[in-house]
């Protein structure tokens, strides 16, 4: 009977075994340049530097053509980073408005033109390595 239990479990599929586990590294002490990130890729990917560079820069056009006026406004590193554009529109000047800062005063506030921020969200995978 056991000879047929072990045949049930290797049946079923992948066994932990099967895959390899990712060796867990050292965690870093030091800021990396874009350098040492260029060249811890390469390394760790088996590509050359150069390869590395070009992966790097397309992804920067592809973020940049998201995020562009126009676009969808929005890209996902999957697992890791979303990034969002987001519209702020113009506020108009006010006057006599209560100072929070000096109860009693009243101050101006100036007009300010539409904008455009960015923000960076992390996702869950980001959230779960800190």
């Amino acid at each position: 009977m056991a000879a047929k239990k072990a045949k049930a479990k290797t049946a079923k599929g992948k066994t932990k075994a099967a895959t390899p586990a990712k060796k867990r590294r050292p965690a870093i002490k030091e800021k990396y340049t874009k350098s040492a990130i260029l060249a811890e890729l390469a390394d760790s990917t088996e590509l050359s530097r150069k390869q590395v560079t070009s992966v790097l820069e397309e992804l920067s056009e592809i973020i940049e053509r998201h995020m562009r006026k126009g676009a969808v406004g929005e890209f996902t590193l999957p697992g890791l980073l979303k990034i969002k554009r987001q519209k702020k529109a113009a506020s108009k000047a006010r006057k006599g408005v209560a100072n929070p800062f000096r109860p009693g005063e009243l101050m101006d506030i100036a007009a300010k033109p539409a904008s455009t921020k960015v923000k960076v969200l992390p996702l869950k995978n980001l959230k779960e390595m800190v």
